[in-house]
């Protein structure tokens, strides 16, 4: 009877032993609460994502696993919203499948695809956007793509477009607008809108390698010119949402435990910046599920590959983290990989008295270093520092500057050249609560100055350190340009990578904002859109006229005229323009500008010239008469460019109806004013530049236009408040100083790049 007890016991020890190895196996396996699916296919369902009551967070973190495919494929509940492809808890991202649009043609360039084809819509979970390591793509050789979102309340829309004439013209590999052209997604965007189609000739040239034009948002998109014909297989690409948990940071959301998610033990919180709210990961040294309560268990380093121990030393696992001992003989910590000192082997004889040596050298190298290490530290730092803002200041031509700038001190308002330390102490150290807006070319900053002056900074991205001379010349230039309707370009600072540069601050935001942003902005009548038109023309001919040298502005956009608080138009935004030698009239380049703003003739001939801005301030009387969007897929295909909007709606004697309807005109005189601005508007849109008229004559139409409107008031309206024309050239004399006064400034020949930045591609 004892034998049989004995044998009994030694059997429920064994099975005890079986059950706890089992229950330890699926503890740390676990990544739903129980009883709920873990997995929809091939994909697992962690929490807080899962697919009945009870085994989700909350509704947006609902699933739906579709066992109707085979294998079964996992969505959200509404039916638009692409497959799940995997669900991470690490990063916080989701990978799902995204549509592509594409147009194509037969060889005659008729179009051959439906239209749900071309026109792609995703609507994503409205918690979940899209991951800024997405970018928007668009494939072929006679494409343009366009893409509209919602971004954070605001509408987002942009464009990419490509053209090639033969495949080897095609670079395997790169994105760079032959082929294919790529931009980055903002971050916050939940859906969006996508289309494709033919850019020139509908695919008529290309037809033989590349018959449709493709846009899509992707992530890890690999160019090849392969790609002309696959894409047409294909209906989807992989592209990656951001997910996380409520909308609260994990400092407000840890004050409501109730609903507080990183409540495991061994867990911690993140905010997320992109999908706001936050996420949860177990803390180093833990690895499982950190939304489930016991999910966050020891992980075993010493179970590893490769062993975190040198092959010397035995490993030990803690709890949370892991130790490396060494054997007898053996001296250090045992761990690998210059994260410890390995195990190093000393002698028999004097092993303590070794030991004592080491850490008395130990304390005295601490003591050295406490007492001098944190003095040599900071000296080297900022002896460092100031080489680099030294170095930086010779890179973008500091010296340069400051030669020309001694030519003519004393003798006009010359550009201010700004420290490092100024414009920080400006701009708060750049915070991003004083970000005015965002460009291609960098991003402006409200700052004020140690006078209290307020001014605009530009920090731009990107600089050409072939170009300095042509950048110094151009800011002596800017800096001497003195219009009312012009900003003013106070200076620049040359200690950064790239220079920044400070204008004078406009304080009622921009022409674009008063017209499409209605709701934010007063209306403008059209009295005040008269005389906004006509101080912008002003400016516009002042700078190809009056100047010692011609400017072309190259970026004549609404977004680019400024408004003050008494509605004085200011031009600005110099990025793009271009200094005219005196002895041409046009220059090849390669084609810059705004879409529904450029000039077609440049856009075909590469030749720019004052025409160019003559046809983009003719789309933005455009503007100022319709309230349309340069560009808008809200209006007909064929209406969607304003420019042909507003020509054939005057050809078909529709002016009036198509009239922005904040304009309140009267009388026959105010219709006819509308009628004659619409046709100087219609004249500046000339397809050909010899079409058009020169811009002080545009001027000149709408000053009398003002003056017949209110011809008491013609001098407070338009009262030309110029200072000298101080760019023309005159007889050199000599200032108090001795200092040269001529204005002719060296180093203009062969101009080839804008001020700002080296890159002349379309925007």
């Amino acid at each position: 009877m004892a034998l049989k007890r004995r044998h009994l016991e030694q059997l429920l020890l064994v099975v005890r032993g079986i059950l706890l190895s089992l229950s330890a196996i699926k503890a740390t396996s676990q990544i739903t609460k129980p009883g709920c699916l873990e997995s929809c296919g091939s994909i697992s369902i962690p929490y807080p994502f899962g697919i009945s009551k009870g085994c989700y967070i909350d509704e947006s973190f609902l699933v739906i696993c579709n066992r109707s495919f085979n294998p079964p494929k996992l969505f959200f509940p509404q039916s638009d919203v692409p497959i799940i492809s995997n669900i991470s808890l690490d990063d916080g991202e989701l990978r799902v499948a995204s549509p592509i649009s594409r147009s194509c043609y037969d060889e005659l360039g008729n179009l051959t695809t439906t239209p749900h084809q071309s026109d792609k819509l995703m609507i994503t979970k409205s918690r979940f956007p899209l991951s800024t390591q997405n970018k928007f793509t668009a494939v072929g050789c006679d494409t343009l793509g366009i893409i509209q979102g919602g971004t954070s309340g605001r509408n987002y829309t942009t464009a990419c477009a490509t053209i090639c004439n033969q495949l080897d013209d095609v670079t395997n590999g790169t994105c760079e607008g032959v082929g294919c052209c790529q931009m980055s997604i903002p971050d916050g965007v939940i859906d969006y809108f996508i289309s494709a189609s033919g850019l020139t000739n509908n695919h008529t040239d290309v037809h033989s390698f590349n018959p449709c034009s493709f846009s899509f948002v992707a992530e890890d998109y690999n160019f090849s010119s392969l790609d002309f014909l696959s894409l047409r297989n294909r209906d989807t690409v992989p592209v990656v949402l951001d997910w996380s948990v409520g909308n609260e940071t994990c400092e407000i959301a840890e004050q409501h435990m109730s609903s507080y998610a990183c409540t495991a033990a061994n867990s911690e919180c993140l905010n997320s910046s992109n999908a706001g709210g936050y996420r949860c990961r177990c803390s180093q040294g833990y690895h499982g599920n950190p939304y489930l309560l016991d999910g966050c268990r020891d992980l075993d380093e010493c179970e590893s590959n490769p062993n975190p121990c040198v092959h010397e030393a035995t490993c030990k696992n803690l709890i949370g983290s892991f130790t490396c001992l060494c054997p007898k003989g053996y001296e250090g910590d045992g761990k690998r990989n210059g994260t410890g000192t390995g195990c190093t082997k000393i002698g028999r004889k004097d092993q303590t008295s070794s030991r004592l040596g080491i850490a008395l050298g130990i304390c005295v190298g601490l003591l050295v270093l406490v007492v001098g290490g944190s003095c040599i530290y900071w000296g080297l730092r900022k002896r460092k520092l100031d080489k680099l803002k030294e170095h930086f200041f010779q890179q973008n031509g500091g010296i340069l500057l400051q030669q020309q700038l001694s030519q003519y001190r004393g003798c006009v308002d010359m550009a201010k050249v700004f420290t490092i330390e100024e414009l920080n102490e400006a701009t708060n150290n750049y915070d991003e609560s004083r970000i005015l807006g965002q460009g291609g070319y960098g991003t402006v900053y409200k700052g004020v100055l140690a006078d209290n002056r307020m001014v605009a900074i530009k920090k731009s991205k990107i600089g050409d350190q072939s170009q300095i001379e042509q950048f110094i010349n151009e800011v002596i230039v800017l800096s001497q340009v003195n219009h009312r309707n012009v900003v003013k370009l106070i200076g620049c600072c040359l200690e950064t990578e790239v220079p920044s540069l400070v204008y004078e601050f406009i304080t009622n935001g921009t022409l674009s904002d008063h017209i499409h942003r209605k709701g934010k902005y007063q209306l403008l009548s059209w009295e005040l859109r008269l005389k906004i038109a006509t101080e912008t023309a002003s400016a516009l001919a002042y700078l190809h006229s009056s100047t010692s040298m011609p400017i072309i502005h190259r970026d004549v956009k609404a977004a680019n005229i400024l408004l003050d608080d008494s509605y004085t138009a200011k031009v600005g935004d110099f990025g793009a323009s271009r200094l005219v030698p005196l002895d041409q009239t046009e220059l090849t380049t390669l084609v810059q500008g705004t879409l529904g703003y450029l000039d077609p003739e440049y856009l075909h001939t590469s030749q720019l010239t004052e025409k160019s801005d003559v046809y983009s301030f003719g789309v933005v009387l455009a503007e100022l008469l319709t309230g349309e969007k340069a560009i808008s897929s809200e209006r007909r295909e064929c209406d969607r460019n304003l420019a042909l909007f507003l020509v054939s709606s005057m050809k078909e004697d529709r002016l009036l109806q198509i009239l922005d309807n904040h304009i309140v005109v009267d009388d026959e005189r105010g219709i006819q004013q509308v009628k004659e601005v619409a046709n100087l508007a219609k004249r500046c849109l000339g397809v050909r530049g010899e079409e058009r008229p020169i811009m002080k004559e545009v001027a000149s139409e709408l000053e009398g236009l003002t003056k017949e409107m209110h011809p008491w008031r013609q001098h407070d309206l338009l009262r030309s408040e110029e200072a000298e024309y101080l760019l023309k050239p005159f007889d050199v004399s000599e200032d108090d100083h001795g200092a040269s006064c001529s204005i002719i400034t060296p180093g203009f020949d062969g101009m080839k790049n804008h001020i700002i930045t080296p890159h002349d591609n379309v925007r």
